[in-house]
């Protein structure tokens, strides 16, 4: 099979898993049938999944690199750009049905929460690498263009303290995320340097 064969499989693959589920996880919230606070069920499995999917990000280069199967790094964008908009998702979710689109009341928690702070601050960074994804803004960028992508790595630690702040009680889920991002980040130590980010 041709690679880019591989790379149009993979890709359908990768909507075919991300986007149902989806779709299907605001129908049972929409129509209160998603568990005893339906809310709460979309906001968290939003934000979860774009969690997932920035792990699933971060495990491609070295999957492709021990493996051997360099064509799989050419899926690894999509799956960044699904890990923003399930991010783009979460805070929509947490603004519409838990805030009822109250922009004041957001601007509140915003500075009462710290997690919520934080969260925001790690969206922003994803926004950031989203609009710089293109290859066409990527070839203009040159060299600045790899050094601001490597801001994944601190979102990613932002984006596990957000989650970590955000439980209120049970702390292993969290502590699981951990353990798996800590390996991915130390298969990077090599890469990830302070001066990779200025």
């Amino acid at each position: 099979m041709k690679n880019q064969t591989k790379i149009r499989l993979t890709k359908l693959v990768i909507h075919v898993l991300a986007l149902p589920i989806l779709v299907y996880q605001y129908y049972l919230s929409v129509n209160d049938l998603n568990g005893a606070d339906p809310v709460k069920a979309i906001i968290h499995f939003t934000g979860i999944g774009g969690l997932h999917c920035l792990l699933v990000c971060l495990s491609i280069s070295p999957i492709a690199k021990w493996l051997k199967l360099a064509w799989l790094m050419q899926c690894r964008r999509l799956i960044g750009l699904y890990s923003f908009f399930y991010a783009c998702c979460h805070l929509i979710s947490f603004i519409w049905f838990e805030l009822g689109l109250n922009f004041d009341l957001f601007l509140a928690e915003l500075f009462k929460r710290q997690y919520i702070w934080l969260g925001m601050l790690a969206f922003s960074i994803l926004l950031l690498l989203a609009l710089t994804s293109p290859n066409s803004i990527k070839k203009h960028l040159r060299s600045h263009w790899q050094i601001l992508h490597n801001w994944i790595y601190p979102a990613s630690i932002l984006i596990w303290i957000h989650f970590y702040w955000s439980r209120k009680a049970d702390i292993t889920e969290p502590f699981i995320y951990l353990i798996i991002l800590l390996f991915l980040l130390f298969l990077r130590v090599k890469k990830i340097k302070i001066s990779s980010f200025i």
